[in-house]
């Protein structure tokens, strides 16, 4: 991928884990590295309360009748899960984390374009959580988490203005981290790292970080009319007071589709990287799969309205979204077929990463497959509102994100912590998450199918079965969520050394030592070659004799 200028010591006085020690230098760090790392800590936090209220979800599912806990409690649990996950671990994890610690990495950088910003944007990132915290223990949130006016404007409970104004907080955050990336991929790239010789990982976070800068403000405001409308009685959502219900729902899908491919691409870019190192191959039709991640983050500002086939819009403007989700599985294909041929013929080896790899591929591709079934009419029209929607998007968002955020937090994972994980538990873990994942939400689709409507606690003794089978699945999914969690900790102390490369992948990121130097490293690098040149790291030396 590159030639160094000078040759890096074999043990440099200071990485980015020990050149400052104490809480405050990490508070008001600038380097990227610590910033990632801020936000794996903070991500990881509300993976656990929303993880918690889906496992309360489900047991309260066990039984029709809902015993576990009464209707407004329940409605309180899904909408703080759905709050939790999507706009404070979904959304944010992967750019946040992995972008944060690579993206300089990657393109030969010391640090982002502007470090300040990057803090900041923790911050923020941080008190929109807090107000959601204030929010759940004064008494939660009814309305959903997609606030579905007039539930959210003029009935139930009074904290959606705490819920509101978190996420109204947190979306600065996002846009803040998008120009960002953006700025630091256009402006600070190593000599020679032309465009097309980016890492397809760059792409895949350049494309998210512009559905970030431009999708994010929709949402932002919307979560403030709502504010203005409750507290001030404003008429903007409401129709006795010249408002109109439906703008909200234009609004809210206008950011909330796009944030379906903010949450995806960053796990795109991650399997292209995996995919390329486990094959031992370069990534077959490289411009087609950089370009499909633009398509991709094109075609998502286009098609909002298929969640709104039901809601009284024009059967002509239903066509045309119909017509344009159809379209943006094109460039979804794009990749997962190539990433197909990529691994036709390579030495694959069956490490962790490339399990989680496999892993989001089939999770992904189910979640696709069933988007193209609902952006059909007549497919829609009889499944909206049904648990078949609960099972595409959690195939999608859950199933494909997280499973594309494991496989790179396990392939980089040597590289930010210096250490190796336990590769027999990596694979368990790998096999646990899909299987449970599988068992959890497939039998959703089937109750979908026969009509068992979501965001309801209580279900016709009939759909029983499948929802035990379902609730068995997430005790299984638990498991392959919490193992990693105990083999990552525990290999920060223990640990195998993992040395610079341990995976002899390509790309600058790991031609600098492991954990990385604070600066990224001791010299600019120039870059003179492609990426993914497996053939020439492959290749035997030859010795003179």
């Amino acid at each position: 991928m590159a030639i160094m200028p000078a040759v890096l010591p074999i043990f440099p006085k200071r990485s980015y884990l020990n050149s400052e020690h104490g809480i405050k230098s990490w508070l008001l760090t600038q380097d990227h590295k610590r910033i990632a790392l801020l936000y794996v800590f903070a991500t990881s936090f509300f993976f656990i309360i929303g993880g918690t209220m889906a496992a309360l979800i489900r047991l309260n599912l066990l039984t029709p009748g809902g015993e576990l806990v009464s209707a407004d409690t329940y409605n309180k649990m899904f909408s703080i899960h759905g709050i939790i996950m999507v706009f404070f671990f979904l959304v944010p994890v992967a750019p946040a984390v992995l972008g944060n610690f690579l993206i300089p990495l990657m393109i030969g950088a010391r640090d982002v374009a502007f470090p300040k910003l990057n803090l900041l944007s923790w911050y923020l990132f941080i008190i929109g959580g807090s107000l959601e915290l204030y929010m759940m223990i004064f008494g939660g949130v009814d309305a959903g988490w997609t606030f579905t006016t007039p539930l959210s404007t003029h009935y139930l409970n009074s904290n959606v203005v705490s819920a509101a104004m978190g996420i109204f907080v947190a979306g600065f955050s996002s846009i803040l981290t998008g120009v960002n990336f953006i700025v630091t991929i256009h402006r600070l790239r190593a000599p020679g790292m032309t465009w097309f010789r980016l890492p397809l990982f760059i792409w895949s976070y350049y494309a998210a970080s512009i559905i970030f800068v431009l999708a994010t403000p929709v949402i932002a405001i919307s979560m403030v009319l709502i504010v203005l409308e409750r507290v001030a009685g404003i008429g903007i959502f409401d129709p006795q007071v010249g408002g109109d219900p439906l703008l909200f729902q234009h609004l809210f899908w206008f950011y909330s589709h796009p944030a379906v491919y903010v949450m995806i691409l960053p796990g795109m870019g991650i399997m292209s990287e995996v995919i390329a190192c486990f094959s031992r191959k370069r990534v077959f039709g490289y411009t087609a799969v950089a370009f499909s991640s633009v398509g991709i983050a094109v075609f998502s500002f286009f098609v909002w309205a298929h969640h709104m086939f039901i809601m009284g819009i024009s059967n002509y403007s239903a066509l045309v979204f119909s017509l344009m989700s159809m379209l943006v599985a094109i460039p979804s294909a794009i990749k997962v077929f190539n990433w197909s041929f990529t691994m036709q013929k390579g030495s694959i080896t069956f490490d962790t990463p490339m399990l989680y790899a496999f892993s989001f591929i089939g999770l992904f591709t189910i979640g696709g497959l069933t988007g193209v079934m609902l952006a059909s009419l007549g497919m829609d029209i009889h499944l909206t509102e049904t648990y078949f929607i609960v099972a595409h998007f959690h195939y999608v968002m859950v199933g494909g994100m997280v499973s594309g955020y494991m496989a790179g937090l396990h392939f980089w994972w040597p590289k930010i912590t210096g250490r190796k994980y336990s590769e027999q538990l990596g694979r368990l873990a790998a096999s646990i998450l899909f299987i449970g994942f599988n068992l959890t939400f497939f039998p959703q689709f089937i109750l979908g199918y026969l009509g068992m409507p979501r965001r309801y606690h209580s279900y016709p003794p009939e759909f029983q079965v499948l929802n035990v089978l379902s609730t068995a699945g997430a005790s299984v999914l638990a498991i392959g969520y919490l193992l990693p969690a105990v083999y990552l900790l525990w290999s920060l102390k223990y640990g195998e050394v993992a040395g610079n490369n341990p995976w002899r992948a390509a790309g600058l990121e790991w031609t600098t030592q492991s954990p990385p130097l604070t600066e990224n490293f001791l010299e600019v690098p120039i870059v003179t070659e492609e990426a993914y040149n497996y053939g020439k790291i492959d290749s035997p030396v030859v010795v003179p004799s």
